[in-house]
């Protein structure tokens, strides 16, 4: 996932090299998150997902002969997989390797998902410079 300019200093100088590691570490392929515990898609592959299987096209774009985005004959959209590194505990700062996961675009997302859902609220909460009702004591 892009780092957001906002938290870009929140991230040490190295992170490339540390995000390389872990996705060695993993393989090149999905860790899984909670939601989908034996992912396993393979960085850059390129494929679809049906009934939640992940059906793989090819190993690149040229190899499967589609573009990104386009869809097959069942109506499923053609994705390349893309492997970001997740802090499991949603702090950039702390970078050990046990507390980094390598996850594919899905599994990332469901794995943040409820701590997006708190930090959009936030964002929008101090973009609207409102209090929420239960705040004022």
């Amino acid at each position: 996932m892009p780092i957001r300019p906002e938290n870009k200093a929140r991230y040490p100088k190295d992170w490339k090299r540390i995000a390389d590691a872990i996705r060695e570490r993993a393989g090149q392929r999905c860790e899984g998150s909670p939601a989908y515990p034996d992912c396993r898609v393979p960085n850059g592959a390129v494929g679809y997902r049906e009934a939640g299987r992940w059906v793989q096209l090819g190993e690149s774009i040229d190899a499967a002969g589609l573009a990104i985005d386009t869809a097959v004959d069942d109506g499923f959209k053609v994705t390349r997989i893309v492997l970001t590194v997740a802090h499991l505990d949603h702090t950039p700062e702390n970078c050990e390797p046990q507390n980094l996961k390598a996850m594919c675009q899905r599994c990332h997302l469901t794995y943040d998902a409820e701590h997006h859902k708190r930090t959009a609220y936030a964002t929008r909460k101090s973009a609207a410079m409102t209090a929420d009702l239960f705040d004022a004591v």
